[in-house]
C-alpha cells in the first residue's frame, strides 16, 4: 500500500498553487517565531477576511446567524476562529486544531550578569530539543516586557539586515577532549545555555561596566529598565529567514514548522471555506503543547470550552450546558500536528511500511503515544473509514503513519485532550525532517496537501451514523 508521491499529479496550474501556498506561508513563519506573533498573523488575517470579535458580540448581546464568521483570542497566545454553519452547533462541528508554540529558549525573569567582561543573559530551555544544536548559531530575540504602568513593550532584535544577533559559545575543538565523549545529552547542559549580549565596557561605570552598557542600550531603544525584565517574556530564536530547500527548490528550511506548517494550512483552509458551510467550522491555534498543553493558554484549559458555550449562548438565544456537551461530543476533529518524516539516513528509527514520507502528502497518524500507545487517542476505525472516503473523493494526497519504530518512538498531540469530550478527532499533519532542531526541513507539496485535506474536511466531513 505505498502512496504515491504527491508531485507527480501536479500541471502547471497545480504548481503555481503549490509555489503560493510556500511562498505565503515562508512569509508567516518568518513574522512568526513565537505563538504570540503567531496569534497576532492568525487574527489580522481573520479580520480582514470579515471575521469579527467573538468577545464583542458577547458584550453587545449580538445575535449570530449561519454565515457569521467570528475569532476569540486568549491572552494573545491562543486564538479560535469560528465559521458558523447551516446546522445547529449541537449537531457538532468541524474543528481543526494545531498549536503554535515551538520548542527555543527563554530568557530568565533575573537574567542579566558579567562575566569577565561579558554580558549574558541567563536562559530556561523550552520544550523538547538537542541542547547541543542550540550553540555556536546565530539568534534573535523575540517578545515582550509587561510594565507597571500598563504598557506593553514589544521586542524583536536580530531579524533585520542591521540588527546585531546574539548567541550562545561553543567549546573549540583544540581543548574538546572531555566534551567529545559525553553523552550527547550532556555535552551542554541546560544552566550552560546562556546568552551573550555584550562585551564593550560603559565609559564611567565602576561595578559590571559591561552589563552597565547592555542596560543602557536597553534603556536607550526601548525605556526599559532591569527590572521590567521581572514582567518579560523573551524568547531567543534562530534568526534569519525561511529558505527554499533543494535544487530543485521543492522543501523549506525553517523555525518552527512544528507546528507553525499545520497552523498556516488551517488558517489557508478557513478562508477558502463557501459563504455559509454545512457545519460550523473552527480553526483552533492553542499554545503551550510543547510542554504538555498545560496553563491558562493550552488546550488543558477551558478557554475553547468557554468559547463554543458563549456561541451557543449567541445562536440560539439561550444558556444550555446540554447543549455545549452535545456540541463538542458530536464534533469532528483534525489534530493538525507534524509527524516524523522518514529520513533515509536514520531509517532504522522507523518502520518504513508504517512511515511517513515527505513528497506524499497529508499524513494522518491513528494514535501517537509511546510505547503501548501510552497516553493516545487512538482514533475509532468508523472515523477514519469515513475520513478515507472524503480524502479520496477530492483526490487528496494522503498516507498514515506512526511516529517511529515500536518502543523507540512516540510522541504527543492535543488529540487526546479533546477527545475526553468524546468528539471523533484523529491525528493529520505534515511530515518533517530535523523536527525539534533550529532548523527544520518540510516539502512543499505536503504542505498544499494540508491546506486542500482541511478544507474538504471542514466543507464534506459530516457527523457519525
Amino acid at each position: 500500500m505505498e502512496r504515491k508521491n504527491a508531485w507527480n499529479a501536479y500541471d502547471e496550474a497545480a504548481l503555481e498553487k503549490v509555489e503560493k501556498a510556500a511562498q505565503g506561508y515562508k512569509k508567516f513563519i518568518d513574522q512568526g517565531k513565537t505563538e504570540r506573533e503567531c496569534a497576532y498573523q492568525a487574527i489580522e488575517t481573520a479580520k480582514a477576511a470579515g471575521y469579527t470579535s467573538l468577545e464583542e458580540a458577547i458584550v453587545q448581546g449580538k445575535a449570530v446567524k449561519p454565515g457569521d464568521k467570528l475569532y476569540q483570542v486568549q491572552m494573545g497566545k491562543a486564538v479560535m476562529l469560528f465559521h458558523v454553519g447551516k446546522q445547529p452547533i449541537e449537531r457538532g462541528m468541524n474543528i481543526v486544531g494545531a498549536h503554535i508554540d515551538s520548542p527555543r529558549i527563554d530568557v530568565k525573569q533575573n537574567p542579566f550578569y558579567e562575566d569577565n567582561d561579558i554580558a549574558y543573559a541567563d536562559t530556561h530551555y523550552y520544550g523538547g530539543i538537542k541542547k547541543y544544536q542550540w550553540v555556536a548559531r546565530a539568534l534573535a530575540l523575540h517578545g515582550v516586557v509587561a510594565k507597571k504602568d500598563g504598557t506593553l513593550v514589544n521586542v524583536v532584535i536580530g531579524e533585520d539586515d542591521g540588527d546585531p544577533v546574539v548567541g550562545i559559545s561553543d567549546l573549540l575543538i583544540h581543548l574538546s577532549q572531555e566534551q567529545m565523549v559525553k553523552k550527547a545529552s550532556e555535552v551542554i547542559g541546560g544552566e550552560d545555555l546562556d546568552i551573550m549580549l555584550a562585551g564593550r565596557p560603559l565609559q564611567g561605570a565602576d561595578k559590571e561596566p559591561v552589563k552597565a552598557m547592555l542596560l543602557s542600550i536597553l534603556k536607550e531603544k526601548y525605556g526599559l529598565e532591569e527590572e521590567d525584565m521581572l514582567s518579560a517574556e523573551i524568547e531567543a530564536v534562530p534568526a534569519g529567514k525561511s529558505r527554499d530547500y533543494g535544487l530543485d527548490r521543492s522543501m523549506i528550511l525553517g523555525y518552527g514548522h512544528d507546528d507553525r506548517v499545520c497552523a498556516y494550512a488551517e488558517i489557508e483552509a478557513m478562508l477558502q471555506l463557501p459563504a455559509v458551510p454545512e457545519y460550523t467550522c473552527c480553526c483552533l491555534l492553542a499554545d503551550k503543547e510543547e510542554i504538555g498543553s498545560v496553563g491558562a493558554t493550552g488546550m488543558q484549559a477551558k478557554y475553547f470550552e468557554n468559547a463554543v458555550a458563549e456561541l451557543l449562548a449567541l445562536t440560539t438565544g439561550k444558556e444550555s450546558n446540554l447543549a455545549l456537551r452535545r456540541a463538542l461530543a458530536n464534533s469532528r476533529m483534525l489534530s493538525c500536528d507534524v509527524s516524523a518524516g522518514f529520513d533515509p539516513l536514520f531509517a532504522s528509527a522507523f518502520e518504513k511500511k508504517n512511515a511517513a514520507f515527505l513528497g506524499r502528502g497529508v499524513c494522518y497518524n491513528k494514535f501517537t503515544g509511546s510505547r503501548g500507545k501510552s497516553g493516545s487517542n487512538d482514533a475509532n476505525a468508523e472515523f477514519l473509514g469515513r475520513l478515507r472516503k472524503v480524502m479520496d473523493d477530492h483526490d487528496i494526497a494522503w498516507q498514515t503513519a506512526e511516529l517511529g519504530r515500536v518502543d523507540l518512538g512516540g510522541g504527543g498531540t492535543i488529540a487526546y485532550i479533546c477527545a475526553l469530550y468524546g468528539m471523533e478527532v484523529i491525528d493529520s499533519g505534515v511530515p518533517v525532517l530535523s523536527m525539534h532542531a533550529p532548523q527544520e526541513i518540510i516539502n512543499k507539496a505536503d504542505l498544499y496537501e494540508a491546506i486542500r485535506a482541511y478544507t474538504v474536511f471542514m466543507t464534506d466531513m459530516g457527523p457519525r451514523a
